[in-house]
């Protein structure tokens, strides 16, 4: 067990101690060596997952370009280097907001460190920055016992912010609408600001901060669910990411809250130039992800083969996933025979139109996805709410029926999809989108069995 006095239990308390200084040998030395720990376990997982050597100029522009230079996006490295980058991701984002107060200049320029590539620029200007006293703040302190009016300004001031990055961000940026500034920086700025204005004239030790953050980010879900915003399904996906950084937004707003400066200049830059991160982050879209699934049939691969090819309408679904809106198939149908043929595979929102590129009885059948419905039926208030995200965001472009004989009577028959998804951060959605795919796959595939074994 470390102590509190030892060399770890040191480091320990200059990442943890948000009340210690930390000057610029201290940020750059604690810094670089973050940096490099990173790098190398991200390195051992790529190469673990792929064999593929992630150099450092992968590094540099992310994971979106580590995932394109793969022959496979692997779930599991996404979700591995996902858990490795958030503690790294606290320690700087903690260390540059301190660096950021010791060199005299604003906490919230720590908001930066989350704007890929601006990052950078931080990281060296405060590197660079020489410490500065700060002065003392005469101004009297409100008491640190809980205030219901501040908490109720600090709420409202939360809740509108992400309101407004929602109605309008996404109706104006358009091209971009569902990248990391919605998804990352948005949770993080309403985090801040409610920490701000619920601390603002009480000092930096104002008791249940995080409590109330959490609170604003579950208010404005509600909010944006009633003012047709978002529907219920895509709310509760987001917020496992979004209540962490606004939490760790509101620290940053508590710390500003008690800083000698005036900082409400600063906090409204900051939520001004929030938007025009979309212009410098990453795309997304561009690394095809599969997603495979399979099942055992008592049946040869030629008694099999007409199922797959089309198959009887599947009834009612009983799972809670697709009877809460996910789009789910109901019947397969072909017109023609052979490559060219198009098979329309009808969804409870839709067709897919699939022409065959492939066609081996028995054995493989191939197929583009050149039209798909939306994805889902958003559980809202609102009977025809559909979101933009619900169409071209989440995009199927190819599928692939495989039959392997076992050579016992049965087969074995797998089903994949290819498809790109353009929401960031990828590696995040890949974890619904791949669940939700392999759901689909297992209605389809046991339809088929229960088609060819019962009849």
């Amino acid at each position: 067990m470390f102590t509190p006095n030892s060399p770890i239990g040191r480091i320990l308390r200059i990442w943890t101690d948000l009340s210690q200084p930390v000057g610029r040998r201290l940020y750059l030395t604690h810094g670089l060596s973050l940096a490099a720990v990173k790098y190398l376990g991200d390195v051992l997982l790529v190469y673990a997952a792929s064999g593929v050597l992630w150099t450092p100029t992968h590094y540099v522009h992310g994971l979106p370009s580590l995932l394109i230079q793969l022959p496979a996006s692997s779930l599991w490295l996404a979700l591995a280097l996902a858990a490795w980058m958030l503690p790294f991701l606290a320690i700087g984002m903690t260390l540059s907001l301190r660096r950021a107060i010791d060199a005299g200049q604003s906490p919230w320029l720590s908001i930066l460190f989350l704007v890929p590539f601006v990052n950078y620029a931080l990281i060296a200007t405060l590197a660079a920055l020489p410490s500065r006293p700060r002065g003392h703040d005469d101004r009297p302190s409100m008491p640190s016992r809980r205030n219901p009016r501040a908490a109720a300004v600090a709420v409202v001031a939360g809740v509108l912010l992400a309101v407004l990055a929602v109605h309008l961000g996404i109706r104006v940026m358009r091209t971009s609408g569902y990248g990391l500034w919605l998804f990352v920086l948005t949770p993080f700025a309403m985090g801040a600001c409610t920490g701000f204005f619920y601390n603002h004239g009480r000092g930096s030790a104002g008791h249940g901060t995080t409590p109330l953050v959490i609170g604003t980010a579950l208010a404005a879900c509600l909010v944006l669910l009633v003012t047709a915003g978002e529907g219920a399904i895509c709310l509760v996906m987001a917020l496992p990411i979004a209540l962490p950084l606004a939490a760790l937004g509101g620290v940053v707003g508590r710390l500003a809250a008690g800083d000698t400066a005036d900082q409400a200049p600063p906090l409204m830059l900051m939520l001004l130039v929030l938007p025009l991160t979309a212009a410098v982050e990453p795309p997304s879209g561009r690394t095809m992800h599969e997603v495979q699934s399979s099942v055992v049939i008592d049946a040869s691969p030629d008694a099999i083969w007409p199922h797959v090819v089309a198959f009887r309408p599947i009834p009612a679904p009983t799972d809670w996933l697709f009877r809460a809106g996910v789009a789910y198939p109901i019947r397969a149908r072909i017109e023609g025979a052979g490559v060219g043929a198009v098979r329309y595979c009808e969804f409870s929102t839709g067709p897919f139109v699939e022409p065959i590129t492939r066609w081996e009885p028995g054995h493989r059948l191939s197929f583009d996805v050149v039209d798909s419905p939306a994805s889902m039926r958003e559980l809202s208030p609102y009977r025809e709410l559909s979101p933009r995200h619900l169409h071209g965001y989440l995009r199927s472009k190819r599928g692939e029926f495989r039959l392997i004989d076992l050579g016992d009577g049965r087969t074995r028959l797998e089903g994949s999809t290819w498809y790109e998804i353009e929401m960031a951060p990828e590696a995040y959605w890949q974890i619904f989108s791949d669940a939700l795919i392999h759901r689909i796959h297992q209605r389809v595939l046991d339809h088929i069995k229960q088609e060819v074994e019962i009849g």
